[in-house]
């Protein structure tokens, strides 16, 4: 092939088509920005769909990458033999998880540590019936999407996998009528990420892990997108002391490398076996070795007071925004950096997309009619009131052309 070669038209030639791609050729990237092929620099509000918490291309990763693949990037017979690197990384995690999460298996996707800890709930409690939430997304694999409460991302692949039921987010009484003792687990975010960045009432996560405890079901936890700092805590169900059996994780985890896992209690580990679950990938080297790097920067520069900061900074700035176009913002909500901004139409919320891409503001557009602004975690706060510059302007365009 040349070197010279039209990328745009070689992917669509040869990808599937699952996405509806955003027609900009990304070929570097540095911190919270990106350059496309021509060298036109853009913000990037998205942070990889929320994977690049240290922001792209950080030294904290290239360093543990290069250190560990001059060592080894896959053991020997995979997870049987011991590693150093996975042993550093259990001993570090054990450090921030929650307290009775004391077990960790390692994977390479979201999708797939979820998909893992609903088999094993089922094992352990000998029971089939999983509860999610509606508006909850947990992945793409025929299990996972099959426990994701929308109906977009179920409905196309009928048959789907049984002994799914689903009950409003945030409805506490829908939740205990559909309990019963054919319940394995509960399955939900502590904060709806891609349905829409829906925050619990206070008191609702703990009701449900009474509630869990009185059914005798396993509490599972989807920290995939609100992992590490995402929401200003390590992870955003940090001091709600919640009897969890399993808690997911991905994402942020190694910042834009590909790699997840679970965390389990010792109740739930003195049920397991060999057999019960594996992967050729689990726990490889390489992976563990940058994940270890990019938790340790997370704790060691104490980012989620940064997150924190520009956080509530970005909230009380789009809250004012709202206020000054209520006609075409209805809603802002978040935690720390994980925010959405509410459109009056999908046409409206697609303008803002459009409008903010061709200023040089990557959005992410969600649900129609949202934009979730999940930036890398180490955004600086004049790195955030540029985004919101551009953000700014275009809404004033939009307002000019209302009026």
């Amino acid at each position: 092939m040349p070197d010279k070669f039209d990328v745009i038209a070689v992917e669509d030639r040869f990808s599937p088509p699952f996405f509806k791609k955003i027609p900009v050729v990304v070929e570097r990237g540095e911190g919270v920005w990106v350059w496309d092929e021509h060298g036109r620099r853009y913000l990037d509000f998205t942070a990889g769909w929320g994977v690049t918490c240290l922001g792209h291309a950080s030294p904290v990763i290239s360093r543990a990458l290069l250190e560990q693949g001059s060592k080894i990037i896959q053991n020997p017979s995979s997870g049987l033999t011991y590693s150093p690197a996975r042993a550093r990384l259990l001993s570090l995690l054990s450090t921030i998880l929650p307290a009775t999460l004391t077990r960790v298996f390692f994977a390479s996707s979201g999708a797939e540590a979820n998909d893992a800890v609903i088999k094993l709930a089922r094992k352990v409690t000998g029971r089939l019936n999983i509860i999610a939430s509606q508006k909850g997304f947990h992945g793409r694999t025929i299990s996972t999407a099959s426990a994701t409460g929308q109906a977009k991302h179920r409905e196309r692949f009928n048959p789907l996998m049984p002994n799914y039921v689903f009950v409003p987010y945030n409805d506490i009484t829908a939740l205990e009528q559909a309990m019963s003792s054919e319940i394995a687990a509960v399955l939900l975010e502590p904060i709806q990420g891609e349905g829409g960045v829906n925050l619990p009432d206070p008191g609702y996560l703990q009701q449900v892990s009474k509630l869990c405890v009185a059914h005798g079901a396993c509490l599972i936890i989807d920290e995939v997108q609100t992992g590490f700092c995402r929401t200003g805590s390590m992870f955003a169900i940090d001091g709600l002391n919640l009897a969890v059996d399993f808690m997911t994780m991905a994402k942020g985890i190694a910042g834009g490398f590909p790699f997840a896992a679970f965390a389990t209690s010792e109740r739930v580990a003195a049920r397991l076996e060999p057999g019960d679950h594996g992967g050729t990938y689990s726990g490889n080297p390489l992976g563990c070795a940058v994940a270890h790097a990019v938790i340790s920067h997370l704790k060691d520069k104490a980012i989620h007071l940064n997150v924190i900061n520009v956080g509530e900074a970005l909230l009380t700035r789009l809250s004012a925004m709202q206020a000054r176009h209520s006609d075409i913002i209805t809603v802002v909500r978040g935690k720390g950096l994980l925010i959405a901004v509410e459109f009056a139409t999908p046409a409206l919320a697609a303008a803002v997309f459009t409008g903010a891409l061709d200023r040089g503001l990557f959005l992410n557009l969600i649900q129609e009619r949202l934009i979730r602004i999940f930036p890398a975690l180490n955004i600086t706060l004049t790195e955030a009131e540029e985004g919101l510059d551009i953000l700014a302007e275009v809404l004033d365009s939009l307002g000019t052309l209302n009026s």
